[in-house]
């Protein structure tokens, strides 16, 4: 058996690097771990001007203070919880005028969830479209000319299959959305997400190290390239989607083929 080609190790990125985001001002909500982190230092790198938007403001603001280390551009960290009315507004009062949004908004069940069924998927579901949707509405005038909106849905092989990880939900309902306001907003702006599949992240701080090797193994069973993909690696696809200024609509699977079997 061939063995699986392993993820990049190290952390200087010459295709993160290419992306020029200089003069950008790029918000991430969600940015204070996993995805959104790695996007942060991303962007940095390529010479954005980050805010780091998360609940937990020692997190928010160490993220940013990495970000601002990693590069000369400026970083900063806003500690506002987007899941209601008033942090929204406080979110538009606080950022002005921003060139690209990245949200890695919902999807997550409940730590203590002692079952997973049905009625928990749906709910997680609607509270993950729910607050993007309303993300973009509060922020869309926000954005300026030519900028642009990167959601985060996630990848699976059928539609409506759970895979046994309870990390992502609504994943079909997050691509229509970015279909739907990708029409209404052009030529304004462009909408677009990016999909994952399992990734080792602090996502699943809460669970044993047998229980993450064991998930990591079972997908990695199931996954064509034989591996899970490293957090970099999905980090470049949020990226790519911000600097290529033709694409709209659109949702990249970054799932070594998870979602074709």
């Amino acid at each position: 058996m061939t063995a699986a080609p392993k993820p990049p190790s190290s952390y200087e990125d010459p295709i993160v690097a290419r992306h020029s985001l200089d003069g950008k001002r790029v918000l991430v909500v969600g940015g204070s771990s996993g995805f959104g982190r790695q996007v942060a230092l991303d962007a940095a790198i390529s010479g954005a001007d980050v805010i780091v938007v998360g609940r937990d403001s020692a997190k928010a603001h160490a993220t940013s203070q990495e970000a601002g280390a990693l590069a000369h551009g400026k970083a900063s960290a806003l500690a506002i919880d987007v899941g209601d009315e008033r942090g929204r507004t406080a979110l538009v009062e606080a950022v002005g005028m921003v060139d690209h949004v990245v949200s890695t908004l919902g999807g997550r069940l409940a730590d203590d969830t002692p079952e997973v069924d049905d009625e928990a998927f749906r709910q997680v579901a609607a509270r993950k479209v729910e607050e993007n949707r309303l993300l973009m509405e509060v922020l869309s005038h926000s954005v300026r000319d030519g900028g642009s909106f990167v959601l985060t849905a996630g990848s699976t092989r059928r539609p409506g299959e759970h895979d046994g990880v309870a990390a992502v939900a609504g994943n079909a309902e997050i691509e229509d959305l970015v279909r739907e306001k990708a029409v209404l907003l052009a030529p304004r702006l462009r909408v677009n997400a990016v999909a994952p599949t399992w990734t080792q992240t602090p996502l699943w701080r809460h669970h044993s190290d047998a229980d993450v090797v064991a998930m990591r193994t079972e997908m990695e069973s199931r996954i064509p390239l034989g591996r899970t993909a490293d957090i970099r690696e999905v980090a470049r696809a949020y990226l790519f989607l911000m600097t290529s200024t033709f694409i709209t609509g659109q949702t990249i699977a970054v799932d070594g083929g998870y979602s074709l079997t």
